[in-house]
């Protein structure tokens, strides 16, 4: 039984972590920490859970959590995790699901503005994309949400080497910003409408090159031309990333037929069990809502030269908790889809 804590329990990635590790067969839930709610039963704070656990929320030293975990998930805001992943390290393994440890530590500092203090190499936790380096990881960075929509969707067109430009548009339920309040979360600013953001410059946009860059690699051309354009949208629902890719091809290459292309996903995710090809049918955020499934439709538009690539995930899921479980799973030895195999909730 795997002995797991989660740093920053109260939030909505923390709290879903809890939810799914209180129903995973093979980890026992021993610890969860809050400043604002030390000594409150988890029950008391998060009444959905209430009766599944007799927890009560912790406010303690990482060193000392260490001791009584095997792995502990560190849920905390950017620039936060840096200071306890050293300490945890020293006896427990880690998912970290900040920024802190998804890029270099020049990247990091240009795009969030923060010192880096710990310049340690994590692996990138794309589960699907990294699996054999994260089954020998004991420091797992976990990826933001949009970059798991966002390059799952296009992965297997960029590893082919016949990719110009992706242009992501992604739409974001409203939990995506987190638990606290803001202009954009305000029900009367969002509410019958959508609203687009950091229209250019996402910090996200970084996470995305960094592994679009990776698998374009193998073909040197490809990589160096390659471009990466990313606008992220609030819509008016509480859970769920669509994501729509418009893939510009490179001058030269053959457009692939609908049957090339399923060829091409289908090979290139086999054996991966949370990707559903669906071909030229539509995802829709509703057929992956509480799941760790990101399911992938595309679309040939031959006389554009284009693409169009359309995934759902949960952003709280496969976007974050689910997605960190996964890896979790595959660091200690077990199936990948242990306690996260289950169909959505719908409607």
């Amino acid at each position: 039984m795997i002995k797991a804590a989660v740093i920053g329990a109260s939030g909505y990635i923390g709290m879903e972590l809890v939810r799914l590790l209180l129903m995973h067969p093979d980890a026992e839930l021993v610890a969860v920490t809050s400043r604002r709610f030390k000594g409150l039963r988890v029950g008391d704070v998060l009444p959905h859970l209430q009766g599944f656990t007799d927890l009560k929320f912790e406010d303690v030293d990482a060193a000392e959590l260490s001791k009584r975990a095997d792995i502990v998930f560190t849920a905390v805001p950017h620039g936060a995790a840096m200071s306890y992943v050293p300490k945890i390290l020293e006896n427990a393994s880690v998912v970290d699901l900040s920024a802190d440890y998804r890029l270099n530590p020049q990247e990091y500092e240009k795009i969030y503005k923060k010192k880096h203090e710990d310049p340690r190499i994590a692996v990138y936790g794309l589960t699907e994309l990294h699996t054999a380096e994260i089954k020998d990881a004991r420091l797992v960075a976990n990826p933001g949400c949009y970059p798991t929509g966002a390059v799952l969707a296009v992965a297997p067109l960029v590893a082919e080497g016949i990719v110009a430009h992706a242009v992501f548009d992604a739409k974001s339920g409203i939990s995506g910003g987190g638990a606290e309040p803001s202009e954009r979360s305000h029900f009367p600013n969002l509410a019958e409408n959508i609203i687009p953001y950091n229209v250019t410059k996402h910090r996200h946009v970084a996470e995305i090159k960094m592994e679009l860059a990776r698998l374009a690699s193998a073909s040197s051309s490809a990589s160096a031309t390659l471009k990466v354009s990313f606008t992220p949208h609030v819509i008016p629902c509480i859970r769920g990333i669509l994501t729509t890719a418009h893939v510009l091809l490179r001058d030269g290459v053959s457009v692939p037929t609908p049957e090339q292309l399923n060829s091409l996903y289908e090979r290139f995710y086999e054996g991966k069990p949370f990707i559903r090809i669906f071909g030229e049918r539509m995802p829709s955020l509703s057929y992956v809502r509480g799941t760790n499934f990101c399911d992938i439709g595309f679309w040939v538009d031959e006389d554009a030269m284009r693409i169009v690539v359309v995934s759902a995930i949960d952003n709280l899921v496969k976007g974050g908790a689910g997605q960190a479980v996964q890896n979790m799973n595959l660091m200690f030895g077990l199936v990948e889809t242990t306690g996260l195999h289950t169909p959505s909730l719908t409607p």
